[in-house]
Order: structure tokens, then C-alpha cells, then sequence
């Protein structure tokens, strides 16, 4: 795989998802060597001195007071990098603990660390070789910095802590030897530069916001289906409506879902004559809610895409200036702010997914659909106990999207009286997300079904294609049979984006 290069402070969220789905070797821009090696230089010359600086010749957190001696100083880091590794619970998976050393790299490249270059030749080397610590999921409040899960990272760059290898676990100096390369020791302040940062939260609001930008697609092929499924109309798509409102999210979600459905012959079928004056709004509200959806991802990757490029360690050397100072960007409130918002997001896009099943499998609201959606019913329950599944993955995201960074408490003997929770804000995106696209796999089911009882007519292209993929994997359901590894299918198919691909869906990404 050929290596991608990135650029501290201009790396994009396209980039990052490449780092995330195909795990490439990474490595920086030479271009910031030179600012890395003159703040390096910069902070040698502090730790020669006798002026106290925080984190070089200091304590940490609440012991910043006392002073320590130059003799102690790599002692004092690989102290700070051992005692900190307390983290807990189960590994997080290998995409994200890459994608952490990749938002890691970049944080170093920005020149404000004081770390050695050749730290940073030993990350990209860990990247290239496929040498990935293992990193605990659980342990960081979001301030001062992810301290525990960062120092797993930097245990295995120092010889200690655990690694993956060849898809085998072992101590993080094994997996450094396997791979020919040696472990370094830390000087000053680089435990610190290591450890304090957002790269642990922000990497998971990323891999969230990569995850539910897919689901809010694949929400729009799967809605567009329910309409024709239940011959909706298609009259409160029109563009003008939604330019007469002015929200790019809702304007794009009109027009997708126009374009999914264009020349459907069951739309036409009912265009004259139809009783009905409106459809309910998780029919007709769709470009509205799921738009809506869009727009706070958009703002989400807007602010993750800044946290990415940034500086978030403490202290910051400041090179022009020539100072060395303490500040606080290793506070994730930002990042917490933009995990609350995903999920908010995630929650309202399964929402009214769900609303939409639930009409669809009742025969008062789907427009004489059978009772879920059997042939038969009565004598086989169709689609019935799927709906079910979906209310209580709806309702379990409900909750879980409940902010979490309102939620601080003090640590550290109240030295670090106010933290973010981005943390695992940031980590429940992924159960989330895994929700979403179970309901939205449900809904393809469904409305799939529903569109193959208005035969002769057919929906359009886009829309048999998707339908067409799901058949390859899952049939008809003419009775009942055992569905639960059907909905396993089906929620691939969605998570894995291959319904997006069928459909051949044109739409701008949050990038864009």
C-alpha cells in the first residue's frame, strides 16, 4: 500500500477517513522538520536551565510545584508514562488506535511540542511496520488531555506496555524487535508532549462522524424506498419548497431523494386520483429531519476537522516568541461538543427511520400493504417482531444520545476541576451508529417487500438496483422463516455501504 503524506495543520477529513478505513502507512510532510527540531532545541535549552518549567523540570498536575532535578528528568517522563497507563476494559479496536497515532503525528508536526524528530520517525515506523499498541477503552475524562489511553500508546514507543503484531498481542518491546525497531528514551517533556492531547477522543468522534455521514446516505436510499413502498408523494420534495427555507442540508436530502426516485411507475401509478391529501411526516418530513441531520454532521466535521490539525499538548513552546507556556488545548470540550452533536444526529436519523417501518408494516397507514408485510397473515407474522427490534434499537439511542459533556466532576485533587467526557461521548457514536444501521437494514426489508407488492408497477432504476442487491442475499419473504441472520445481512449491507453503491448515489460529502 503506498504511504500517504500528510500535512500538519491542512490535513482533511477525506485524508483522515482513508487513515481510518484502509489503515495506509502515514508519515508527515518534511516541510515541519524544522520547526519541530528549533522547538526541540528551544526546549533542551529550557531543561538546562534552573527556571522552573512545567512538565520539564516540575511535577505534574497537582505536584507541578516541586522541582525536579536535571539528573531525574528521563526518569521523571518515563515515570509519568508508566503510572499513567491505567487504563481498563477492552481493546479498542486497531483502526481507531492507528488513527490516534496518526492525530498524534500531526499534533507533533505542528512545532509547538519540544519533541525530537526522531519520535516521530519511530511513530510513522510503528504505522508502516503495523506495530499498533493496545490500547484500553476505557479511563479518560477528556482533560488533561486523554492521559491514560495516550499513555498506552506511548508505553510501546518506550518498550513497555502491550502491542499488536501480526495479529498477535505481545509486550510492546517484542513487537518493536519484530518489526527492527528499538524502543526510545523519552527526554524532556516528551511523556508529556505524548500524552497530554484530544487524539484518543477525537479519534473516535471521527471514526462516529465517518460512520454516521454513511448511515445519513444510506437514510435517504432506505426512506425513498418507504415512499414508494406506501405510493407516498413525491409533491413535498420540490426544490422550491426547500429553497424557500434555505437549509443546504434539507435542500440536498429533497434532491437526493428526487433523484432516487425519478420515472418510478409506481409513483405514477398514483399521481391522479389518490384520496389521500397528505402523507404523515415521517413520509413528507424527510428532507427536513434527516437535512436537518446533515447539517449538525457538518458542523461537527467542521470542528473536528480544526482538533485534527491542532496543537494539544501542555506546556506549547513557542518558538517565535521564545517562551514555553502552559495553556489548556488539551481540554476536549470542542470535542465533546461535536461527539453530543453526532450522536443527537444518529438518534434523529433512527427515529424516524423506525416511524417509517412502523407505517409501513401497519395496514391502516401503508396504503393496503398486507399486515407486516406477509402474504399471509394471520397464519405467519411477517415483519411484526423486526418492527419490534427496531423501537427498542431506537429507544436505546434515545438514551444514549443524552450529552455527555455536561457531565464533568473534578480529578487530579481538584487541580483539574472541570473535564469534557469526550471520551467515551465520543465512544458510545460507535453502538450508536451499529443501532442506526440495523434499523435502517429493517427498513430496506420492509420497504423492499412493500414495493414488491405493488407488482406490475416498479420503482425506479436506483431503487431496483438496491433491491436487486438485497435479493442476491436475502429473498422474498413469502413465510415466516428464522430472520435473525437475515437482519445480520442487511445490516452489512447498509454499514458497508453497498446499498449506497447500488443505488449510485450522487451526493456531496461533508467535506463539500
Amino acid at each position: 500500500m503506498n504511504t500517504l503524506t500528510l500535512t500538519s495543520g491542512a490535513v482533511t477529513l477525506a485524508a483522515l477517513e482513508q487513515v481510518f478505513r484502509e489503515e495506509p502507512p502515514v508519515k508527515l510532510d518534511r516541510g515541519c522538520k524544522s520547526s519541530v527540531e528549533r522547538a526541540a532545541a528551544q526546549l533542551a535549552a529550557a531543561a538546562a536551565g534552573d527556571a522552573p518549567v512545567y512538565g520539564v523540570n516540575t511535577g505534574f498536575g497537582k505536584l507541578a510545584s516541586l522541582k525536579i532535578e536535571k539528573e531525574d528528568t528521563a526518569t521523571l517522563q518515563r515515570n509519568l508514562i508508566i503510572s499513567h497507563c491505567c487504563g481498563v476494559g477492552e481493546a479498542i479496536p486497531r483502526a481507531h488506535a492507528r488513527l490516534i497515532m496518526v492525530l498524534k503525528l500531526l499534533s507533533l508536526g505542528r512545532g509547538a511540542s519540544g519533541v525530537r524528530w526522531s519520535l516521530i520517525e519511530l511513530l510513522e515506523d510503528m504505522l508502516e511496520q503495523g506495530v499498533t499498541p493496545v490500547i484500553p477503552a476505557q479511563g479518560s475524562v477528556g482533560a488533561s488531555g486523554d492521559l491514560a489511553p495516550l499513555a498506552h500508546m506511548t508505553a510501546v514507543i518506550i518498550g513497555e506496555g502491550e502491542a499488536e503484531f501480526d495479529g498477535v498481542v505481545m509486550p510492546g518491546a517484542d513487537a518493536l524487535a519484530k518489526a527492527g525497531l528499538s524502543p526510545i528514551q523519552l527526554g524532556p517533556k516528551e511523556g508529556l508532549a505524548f500524552i497530554n492531547g484530544t487524539q484518543f477522543s477525537t479519534a473516535f468522534a471521527l471514526a462516529g462522524l465517518f460512520g454516521a455521514w454513511r448511515s445519513a446516505k444510506s437514510a435517504l436510499i432506505t426512506s425513498a424506498l418507504s415512499t414508494d413502498a406506501i405510493m407516498g408523494s413525491t409533491e413535498p420534495l420540490q426544490p422550491e419548497i426547500h429553497s424557500l427555507r434555505g437549509h443546504r442540508g434539507q435542500i440536498e436530502a429533497a434532491s437526493t431523494m428526487r433523484d432516487l426516485l425519478e420515472n418510478s411507475e409506481i409513483r405514477e401509478s398514483h399521481r391522479d386520483g389518490d384520496s389521500r391529501v397528505q402523507d404523515p411526516y415521517c413520509i413528507r418530513c424527510q428532507p427536513q429531519v434527516t437535512g436537518a441531520a446533515l447539517d449538525v454532521l457538518r458542523q461537527a466535521a467542521t470542528t473536528l476537522e480544526i482538533e485534527a490539525n491542532a496543537a494539544t499538548d501542555n506546556p506549547l513552546v513557542l518558538v517565535e516568541a521564545g517562551v514555553i507556556v502552559s495553556g489548556g488545548n488539551f481540554h476536549a470540550e470542542p470535542v465533546g461538543f461535536a461527539a453530543d452533536m453526532i450522536a443527537l444526529a444518529v438518534s434523529e436519523i433512527g427515529a424516524i427511520a423506525q416511524r417509517r417501518i412502523a407505517l409501513l408494516v401497519d395496514p391502516t397507514l401503508s396504503f393496503n400493504l398486507p399486515p407486516f408485510l406477509t402474504p399471509k397473515p394471520g397464519l405467519n407474522s411477517g415483519y411484526m417482531i423486526a418492527e419490534v427490534t427496531t423501537a427498542a434499537l431506537m429507544s436505546e439511542n434515545k438514551h444514549l444520545a443524552n450529552p455527555c459533556v455536561t457531565d464533568s466532576t473534578p480529578t487530579s485533587a481538584n487541580q483539574e476541576d472541570h473535564v469534557s467526557m469526550a471520551a467515551h461521548g465520543a465512544r458510545r457514536l460507535q453502538r450508536m451508529i451499529k443501532n442506526l444501521d440495523r434499523i435502517l437494514g429493517v427498513e430496506l426489508l420492509c420497504a423492499a417487500q412493500g414495493i414488491e407488492f405493488r407488482a406490475p408497477f416498479k420503482t425506479s432504476a436506483p431503487l431496483q438496483s438496491v433491491i436487486e442487491r438485497l435479493r442476491q442475499d436475502v429473498p422474498t419473504l413469502n413465510e415466516d422463516r428464522y430472520l435473525a441472520p437475515e437482519l445480520e445481512v442487511v445490516h452489512a449491507l447498509v454499514s458497508n455501504a453497498e446499498i449506497i453503491a447500488a443505488a449510485g448515489m450522487n451526493m456531496p460529502e461533508f467535506g463539500t
